[in-house]
């Protein structure tokens, strides 16, 4: 997914090819899900005619400055990426739109075509991304809820450490949460406690100052190594985890090491155990203990979000008829699952915890509770019926 590299990669094309150049056309979708809080018709008046001044970015949001506001802001979620026609700018797999692929593509959320007649368009084939029409993008959430950028607003080794030092959470998860640092998801999370050799579930505050000093180095000259090869993961250095992290376990090794996958933050999270090993009371308390690996199931790819949870993690959905009773029979056309449970299932699984036994509990109460008043409304039938065949016995007694 896009993360601090290929949106910069973005931002800069867009510098580089747009800037001064006046909307003579502008084409957004009708997708209320991507496109946030404005109708599709008041974002393209809002463009039209207005001059692209500048292009800014903090974290994995983008937003243009045009001559007067409100200017265009995009959160690009799992799958959004930029394209300007004829300029190469930068593919991923969940992004890349083919040469061949209609123009504008029919992914696309936002396109405007300039006065020079160079085209743009942001596009999202998941849906997760969110385009907004803001007057000042960065004094509102997302982006002014963000921490230092990783890239722009660089810590100090004593100030990443005193941070890290006051935070218990593993050290994955610190490093996804964007309100702590922004810009790292999930591949350059793996990628540089991968190079500082740093066990991913290592707590923050445990780290020593050293450790602290090399991974502050490596998401630097991670970052910059992939934004100076443009986000074109196929020119990374072979050396990096990230070219082996969507193998099949077992098969993943980088540098002859075999890579493990385990979940950290949420996440499926790739890592070397041989180089990156768990640090002093952790490692005592690992000693003895069952060792727990994450299967890659096909369909659970990595990425967020901006909040540490950049992806949905399971794509699994629940068969209402799988669902058993306790008496081990399944609940086939007995009645329909709660409404609530569908809902869930209809939603995006943000975080896969849910294994809907508690609706399934509900749904056998409910059962159970309907079985009592059948018998209830039996045996009052059937005393009623009783009662009415001895008054005809007594009737037909008295009158002989």
């Amino acid at each position: 997914m896009p993360e601090l590299p290929e949106v910069e990669a973005a931002r800069r094309a867009i510098e580089e090819h747009c800037l001064g150049k006046k909307i003579v056309k502008s084409i957004i979708a009708d997708d209320s899900k991507v496109i946030d809080g404005v109708s599709a018709s008041d974002f393209e008046a809002s463009l039209l005619g207005k001059t692209l001044v500048s292009a800014h970015r903090k974290g994995k949001n983008l937003w243009l400055r045009l001559d007067s506001p409100p200017y265009p802001s995009f959160q690009f979620g799992m799958a959004g990426a930029i394209y300007i026609k004829g300029v190469a700018v930068t593919n991923y797999k969940r992004s890349a739109v083919n040469d061949t692929d209609e123009w504008p593509s029919k992914y696309s959320k936002f396109f405007v075509e300039l006065d020079d007649g160079l085209e743009l368009s942001f596009t999202d084939k998941r849906r997760f991304a969110k385009v907004r029409l803001l007057k000042d993008p960065a004094s509102v959430p997302p982006i002014s809820e963000l921490g230092p950028d990783a890239l722009l607003e660089p810590m100090t080794v004593d100030e990443f450490t005193k941070l890290l030092n006051k935070k218990k959470l593993a050290i994955k998860a610190l490093l996804l949460d964007q309100s702590f640092i922004s810009g790292i998801g999930n591949w350059i999370a793996d990628e540089v406690l991968y190079q500082a050799r740093i066990h991913p579930l290592q707590t923050s505050a445990s780290l020593s100052k050293e450790s602290c000093t090399t991974l502050l180095k490596c998401i630097k000259e991670v970052i910059e190594k992939a934004i100076e090869v443009g986000a074109d993961s196929s020119q990374f250095p072979n050396n990096w985890i990230f070219h082996s992290r969507e193998k099949k376990p077992g098969k993943a090794l980088v540098d002859g090491k075999k890579i493990d996958f385990i979940t950290a933050g949420g996440r499926t999270t790739a890592y070397v155990p041989e180089l990156q090993k768990l640090d002093g009371v952790q490692a005592a308390k690992a000693v003895g203990k069952p060792k727990k690996q994450t299967s890659k199931r096909k369909g659970s790819k990595d990425d967020n979000e901006d909040h540490g949870t950049d992806e949905p993690e399971s794509d699994r959905e629940e068969n209402p008829e799988n669902v058993k009773t306790k008496k081990g029979g399944k609940s086939g056309g007995r009645g329909k699952i709660p409404s609530k449970r569908r809902k869930s299932e209809e939603t995006d699984d943000e975080d896969g915890d849910d294994d809907g036994n508690g609706d399934e509990d509900e749904v056998l109460k409910t059962r159970s509770r309907n079985l009592i008043k059948n018998k209830q409304g039996e045996a009052v039938k059937t005393s009623k019926e009783k009662g009415i065949s001895q008054k005809r016995k007594n009737s037909k007694t008295k009158g002989k």
